[in-house]
Order: C-alpha cells, then structure tokens, then sequence
C-alpha cells in the first residue's frame, strides 16, 4: 500500500466552454499581470492579490467541483487527447496496435446508444455468479473474480502488491482495508447533522441502484439498509487517514498461518489461486484490526447480506459505463450531492479519462510525441539539480541537526531519482483485447490486465524504472519506497512551466513544486525512509525531537484555517503537504538566487525580479472550489485548500516580507514564523 506524495491556464473562459478537440496546446505565460487584483494589498492577502481577477475571470464551470489553473492546464489536455483519440477510432488498416486499442476503447466508450440499449445486461454474468453463491465458505474465488476486474472500488478488502517496507527491493502481498461506498470512513462514524444527511442520502442511493437493477422497492431498501450496516462496521475498525499517514500503523507482516488464524472464516488458497496466485507464504495486512472486523461480518452475517453487498459493490463499480440510467443514478450522489456540481461532464472527456486511466502509456506515448520537446526535459532536469543542490546546502548549513543525521540526510539527497516526462520503458498492452462496441467488457479487460500485472510482481525485483502517473497528467509526486520523484510531461506545459519566461516565476512556480517533492522525502512521513526506500529510522533521538518541533509550528499555524463554514482544517492530515509547500517554496528561492548569481535582474510589468518569483509562486493556485467539495476535502484531502497554500508560505518567509515592503502586524507576517527545511 503504497504511500504516494502528490502535488495537487489561463484561457479565456469562452474557450473553456467550448467543447471541441484542440490540435494544439493554448499558451499562457506562468505570470499573468491580468489576473492581478492590485485592489487587494499584498500584505493582508497576497493570495486575492496575486489571483483575484484570474478568479473573477474564470468562474467554476458547472461540470465542476472546483476551478484552478491545474483544472483548466488539466481540461485542455483532454481535449488535446479527444483529438487523438477521435483519429484513433476510425477504423484503419494503418493503424498501429495500441492505435487500435487506444481508439477502439474510445469508440465503444462514445457509443451512449449501445450501452443505453445494453441496461445492466452487461452485468449478468458476474450477478450471476453472486447469485449461484451457495455458502459463505464459497466466497473466496468469487471475491477474487471481482477484485480483478475492480476499478475504484474493492469490495470487502483489497489485495494487491507493494514493496516491502523493510526490504524496499522487493514485492510483497499486500492486504488492506476497504469495502466502503462512502469517501471516507469518518462518514460512517460522525454524528453531526451534515453526516447523518449524507448517510440518509447514501442508503436512498443503493436503493436506487438495486431498483435499476431490478429489485422491488421494498426489496431495495432493505438492501440498503443491509449494505449500510456492513461497511459501517468495517468503518468503524478502520483506521483514519491521519493514523495512516504513520507508516508503522500499516506494517504488520504474517505468515500465511498467522493469516488464516486472523480469519479463519476465509479461505485464503482458494482466493489466491482464484486470483492466478501460487500459496503465499507472507503478506502484509495493513489494518489487522479491520481484518478482525471482516472475520466477525463472515461469521455473524448470512448468505443473503452478502449477496447484496456484493451486488451494490459490483454495480456502483460498473455504474459509469453502464445505460444512462446508472450513469445519472451515479452522478447525482457521488459529484452532485457530494461535490455540489450542476452539471456531468460531456461524454468525450469522460471517455478521455477511462482511456487515460486504463490505456495510459499507450496514449501518453502519442501525446509526448506530439507535444513533449526534448529541451523542455532538459531544462527541468536542470533546474532539478539546482533545487537538489540548493537542498543540500540547507542540510549542511541546518544548526538544528547533528553530524551523524546529516550524514544520512545527504545520503537520501544523492539516492533521489529525477524522473522526467515519461517512462523510459513504455508498458506493453499487447496482451490486452480491446473489442470495439464492447464498452464494460474493455473496461473489464483493463481492469484484469491491471491487477495480474500488479498480483505478477509479488516475490519479484522492483521495478525501479516504473510510472504511477500517465505522461498526460497534469501532477507530480515523491514515492517514499522508490525514493524518487516524478513530473510528467502534462504538468511541464505552459502556465505552468513556461520556457518563454524568466527564471524567477518559473523558479517560483515549478521550482517550488519540485521543492515540494523533494520536501516530501523529508517530512513527517517521508523521513522516516532511507536512501534506499526501507522504512528506518536514521535520525538520532535529538534531531527527531527537534524536526517534530519544527513541524509542530506548521500544523499549529494551519489548524487555525478555516475550510468551510465552521470546519477548520485538519492540520494533522495535511501535515506532510504543508512542511512541503514551505520547504519546497524556501529551496526554489534559494536555487533561484543561485542559479541568477552574477546576473543583472531587471524589473518587469512594473514589479521587482523577488516580486516576480512569488506571483509565479502564487498563480499556479488560482482557482475556487465549490462549498460542498471543500466540506469533502476538509475530511479526504491531505492538501490544504489553494489559499492557504499560498498565504500560509509566504507569511513564515522573511524573504517575501522584504519583496513587498511588508510590516510586522500585517497578516502576511507571522511572528512567529515556522521554518523546517
């Protein structure tokens, strides 16, 4: 289970509104003076100043919950891959195999009248399965059928591989929690109005989809209830995301006998060897406690409570590429209700994004061919090992840390791995069969492609040289265990990375992203893994002790925020994000002012060079969120809204302080400002 650090364009809004496939990437500079409100005073609220009219200019669209310059960078590359994938599906005897594939699965996704006429047909041979059940005992090989053809959901438990977190070389078996319909399972166990609203709301939802599946009314509501009180129980033993963010709490290593005495109601062979898995003589289970929690459900719950959780899980996992009766049933609770959207999104871009999501190397290929410049590669790569070496700098200079963590801290420096654009090695899909008109089958197929590609790595070497991103994305993040970090070439487009501007918003926009990446192999989290990506602790007692202080300034600063309404943010959870927002913002500054020694810097657009650095800093978080998806987010996002992303950094800077003339006592001026790395 791995632990991935994630980092969470300015167009005009007519063109956002448009939907049409682009055959070229629209341009807009990584500082923009137009999106400045210069009505607001940088020193109360340097975010409204640096972002105000890009906000004002770009409300949030009505097929979305939120509207920022990731999401606009994000919609434009989809309709860039439409393009592609538009060409792609007419049939050809030129195409070339992932061609075929890449458009193939395109072109059943965008055929609505076909999977209208299909209802939940689609579905009966794995209902059917689910209904043929005759024991509990005979649970183990079907789970394991609908674990491999999974998209987002994993009923009961999941199963899957990862690395070891004591020998980061190789793969284990993984099992960990799950089985819940809801984002999060302090849904299931908050008592305030809101959360009973939403679980009142998520029982008439299950009833909606086992009516669509047919079942009387009566019938479904009682299901509902039954499906509600089994993933409350699983929720209530599970454990919360902040407790998760302790890699310690997911490391419990058993044998196969110590496995089986935990459940002793399941029969791990036959999952295993339904699951295309010899016998496994270890696996780690993440949440023994939720795993005690499955046994009790098997033992005390009949045949028919788990029929219906096994239906509900199956068809709201299929729901998206089912008739549009799913499809609507499925949007109303989950981004509706949920997110407060108006409106779905077109069916083109959500068919871009299942392709994205089950053909991701094949169609980023095309996309880095069509739109990555080598130069550009070049440059970030460069300006990778500016930050790395500013880093280490802040290491060797640091008075809070002794000699002997020092050490180990520039050993972890010189390990990281700098992933650029895309894989250097494409995946193979050629054992994959994509048929066209068979929308849920290609969704199926994917899905089982997936999981034995992931189950085929248990007992095996670690692929170091292995993506979790797709080229196309528009994100970046840290892996702890690979100790690497990783930029598509999505997020290496203009306004985000912007080879036209000068180096201080470009340092101030991707460089303090690739800061914040690096900042993650040295937070709460990250730390707590060597060089090597194994899970050890390398710190002496005292400079532990020290870090935990420093970190403790930021989750005190940021429990003060406000997400919505009265919720404040959950500081804890965002911990890791916050410590990487400032360190990575601190090391872009300095790699900046190292990188432009001895050069003449001249103002622009009426503002100073250390100006420039934090406005780029500050506009790749334009955007605006929806109240009900800040409300989802205060509980499952370990990202602090946009806002305070911005204002929270720049407040504990003194460097911005005397970018902008700033006084003690304004807001953008802590007294006590916080400073990790």
């Amino acid at each position: 289970m791995k632990h991935l650090v994630w980092l969470l364009l300015s167009t005009p809004v007519w063109l956002a509104a448009q939907d049409r496939p682009l055959t070229s990437l629209p341009y807009t500079p990584s500082l923009d003076v137009h999106f400045i409100d210069r009505s607001v005073n940088p020193c109360v609220d340097f975010y409204k100043f640096a972002c105000g009219n890009w906000i004002k200019q770009n409300p949030i669209p009505a097929d979305q919950s939120r509207w920022d310059v990731y999401a606009k960078l994000t919609t434009d590359n989809q309709k860039y891959l439409w393009g592609i994938l538009e060409e792609a599906s007419k049939p050809s005897a030129s195409r070339s195999a992932n061609q075929q594939k890449i458009g193939d699965y395109f072109g059943a996704c965008m055929d609505e009248t076909a999977a209208d006429k299909a209802g939940a047909a689609p579905l009966r041979p794995e209902m059917d399965a689910i209904a043929g059940l005759k024991q509990i005992s005979g649970l183990p090989p079907l789970l394991a059928r609908l674990h491999l053809e999974s998209g987002q959901t994993s009923p009961i438990f999941g199963f899957g591989s990862s690395q070891d977190y004591a020998d980061s070389s190789r793969v284990i078996a993984f099992a960990t929690g799950g089985g819940l319909g809801l984002p999060d399972r302090d849904y299931y166990v908050k008592t305030d109005a809101k959360s009973q609203e939403t679980r009142a709301k998520y029982v008439e939802h299950v009833a909606k989809i086992f009516t669509l599946l047919g079942d009387t009314a009566a019938r479904a509501n009682a299901e509902a209830q039954t499906v509600m009180a089994i993933e409350t129980a699983l929720a209530k033993a599970s454990l919360t995301r902040v407790e998760q963010r302790e890699p310690h709490n997911l490391f419990h290593k058993l044998t196969a006998a110590q496995l089986a005495a935990l459940t002793p109601s399941f029969n791990w062979p036959a999952y295993w060897a339904a699951s295309g898995l010899p016998a496994q003589a270890e696996v780690n289970v993440t949440e023994p406690k939720f795993f005690e929690e499955v046994e009790r459900q098997l033992k005390t719950r009949g045949l028919a409570d788990w029929k219906a959780y096994l239906r509900w899980h199956l068809a709201s996992d299929k729901a998206p590429f089912l008739s549009s009766a799913f499809v609507h049933a499925n949007f109303d609770f989950y981004r509706k209700y949920l997110r407060g959207v108006a409106e779905m999104q077109p069916r083109w871009k959500r068919c871009v994004q299942y392709v994205d999501s089950d053909l991701g190397e094949a169609l980023g290929q095309v996309f880095v061919q069509k739109t990555f410049d080598p130069a550009t590669k070049a440059r970030a790569l460069a300006d990778t090992r500016e930050i790395e070496k500013a880093m280490q700098t802040d290491i060797e200079q640091l008075t809070w840390m002794g000699p002997e963590t020092k050490k180990q801290a520039l050993a972890k420096l010189h390990a990281v791995v700098n992933k650029i654009g895309y894989p250097d090695k494409w995946r193979d899909y050629s054992s994959l069969n994509i048929v066209r008109g068979d929308l849920l089958g290609n969704r199926n197929r994917a899905a089982i492609f997936e999981s034995k590609r992931q189950l085929d790595k248990i007992g095996k070497p670690v692929d170091r040289s292995e993506w979790q991103m797709t080229p196309p994305t528009v994100n970046a993040y840290y892996d702890p265990q690979m100790n690497d970090i990783n930029f598509p070439a999505g997020v290496l487009e203009p306004p985000l990375f912007d080879p036209k501007m000068d180096d201080a918003p470009n340092y101030g926009n991707t460089g303090a992203t690739i800061g914040h990446e690096l900042t993650h192999g040295f937070d709460d989290e990250g730390r707590q893994f060597d060089a090597q990506g194994n899970l050890r602790d390398w710190w002496t007692k005292q400079d532990a002790a020290q870090f935990e202080k420093r970190a403790a300034c930021v989750v005190d600063q940021y429990a003060q925020y406000t997400v919505v309404d009265d919720i404040k943010l959950n500081s804890k959870l965002t911990e890791g994000e916050d410590v990487a927002d400032l360190g990575g913002t601190v090391l872009a500054y300095i790699a900046w002012k190292n990188a432009t020694r001895g050069q003449t810097l001249k103002p622009a657009d009426g503002f100073s060079p250390d100006q420039r650095f934090f406005i780029g800093m500050a506009q790749w978080a334009c955007g605006d969120e929806r109240p009900e998806s800040k409300r989802l987010n205060a509980i499952t996002n370990p990202h602090s809204p946009l806002e305070y992303r911005i204002d929270g950094v720049v407040s504990n800077m003194p460097e911005f302080r005397q970018a902008f003339a700033c006084k003690p006592g304004q807001p953008m001026v802590r007294a006590q400002a916080c400073r990790v790395w």
